[in-house]
């Protein structure tokens, strides 16, 4: 009998022991920061990953959500969609209640499938296009614009500000950058003459041939469809062949690092399409001020972090949970201020209206130029 006792007892402490360790896992709620933190464009993934610290951090102080501190989980996806997937599976297995990311749409759009079918919802800060959202998926989201609004507003700017008559058109392949100039394209008024449309391969340096075949086509301007790495050199190329068309390009090159690529000498006069300066946002200035001293420059997407994991924080919090089905449903319904002002996700998960304005590169630095 006493051996049978000392049996039981010891089962006790064993099973009370596995509850606590068990408990520990509870101690935090988890939220995924996924995006590009290795390879070409790794200072985008950085800007994510600090502009979501700085709402972690903020949160924290205050006492985490539902009682508990939030641990971030960064994944890497090098912008390459099969290890966005692996990416992807990784945080769900990891029990996140959530995701900020990816930043390529080519990465967003496999990864949302893998969220989708965990009942976990993904906010994206920079993926622009309309796939990711159109394909109906409950639990994804943005607090970015479009292509099409973005390719539109580029096409206006065009037409009604330069009122040029001969355009060229080249994209990097990729998700995003052949959507966006497709976009650019397709809202072009048909007095416009596209006089050469093409792509090249995204991690190439050497852009000098497509130029030169560009450049006997006498283009007033040249639009890109990509992200700042091979944005940068090509402008530089094309100086160094004697090709002066003005470049435009949308929100994946307007980085200072294109300008460091390119030189500030032929980024010079470079237009560019992104939101507005969130330097005149009273909202925003709490937050940059937070960033610079933590961080350093503000990035361009460092602040669109922000305001999505504050966003999936909040629906974390008003849900109760952190479910991630119930996270979603609150999503949908959530009406939030963010530095960046207010945010309503439409039913397709998109903030609504067109958030773009044309930039342009001057004296080594971005300025916003022409509002629609």
């Amino acid at each position: 009998m006493k051996k049978l006792g000392l049996l039981s007892f010891c089962l006790f402490v064993i099973a009370a022991l596995s509850v606590g360790c068990g408990a520990k896992k509870d101690d935090t709620v988890k939220v995924g920061v996924a995006g590009p933190m290795t390879g070409s464009i790794a200072k985008m993934g950085a800007d994510f990953q600090n502009g979501a610290a700085v709402a972690v951090e903020e949160w924290n102080a205050k006492g985490g959500v539902l009682g508990k501190k939030i641990e971030m989980v960064i994944g890497d996806d090098a912008s390459d969609p099969k290890q966005a997937v692996a990416v992807a599976n990784k945080l769900v297995n990891g029990g996140v209640a959530g995701v900020v990311g990816h930043f390529n749409s080519s990465c967003s759009i496999p990864a949302s499938d893998v969220y989708d079918r965990a009942g976990i919802p993904m906010i994206t800060p920079a993926s622009t296009n309309p796939q990711l959202t159109d394909r109906g998926l409950k639990g994804v989201f943005r607090v970015c614009g479009r292509d099409d609004q973005q390719g539109r507003v580029g096409a206006e700017f065009v037409k009604g500000k330069l009122n040029l008559k001969k355009v060229a058109v080249i994209h990097d392949k990729t998700t995003y950058g052949q959507g966006l100039a497709d976009e650019f394209k397709k809202n072009l008024p048909a007095a416009i003459e596209i006089v050469y449309y093409g792509g090249v391969t995204i991690g190439d340096k050497d852009f000098k041939a497509v130029l030169t075949s560009v450049k006997e086509k006498k283009p007033e301007i040249i639009y890109f469809g990509g992200v700042y790495p091979e944005a940068g050199l090509m402008v530089k190329q094309a100086r160094e062949i004697g090709l002066n068309a003005p470049f435009m390009s949308g929100d994946g090159t307007i980085d200072p690092k294109f300008i460091e690529i390119a030189g500030e000498k032929a980024a010079e006069g470079t237009y560019l399409s992104f939101s507005p300066d969130p330097k005149n946002i009273p909202a925003a200035q709490t937050f940059i001020e937070k960033y610079k001293t933590k961080f350093g420059e503000l990035g361009p997407y460092s602040i669109y972090a922000y305001d999505a994991m504050n966003a999936l924080l909040s629906a974390v919090k008003d849900a109760g949970t952190a479910d991630g089905k119930a996270v979603t449903a609150k999503l949908h319904s959530l009406e939030f201020s963010g530095a960046l002002g207010k945010y309503r996700f439409a039913e397709k998960g998109d903030i609504a209206g067109s958030p773009y304005v044309i930039w342009i590169t001057k004296n080594g630095k971005f300025e916003e130029h022409w509002k629609p």
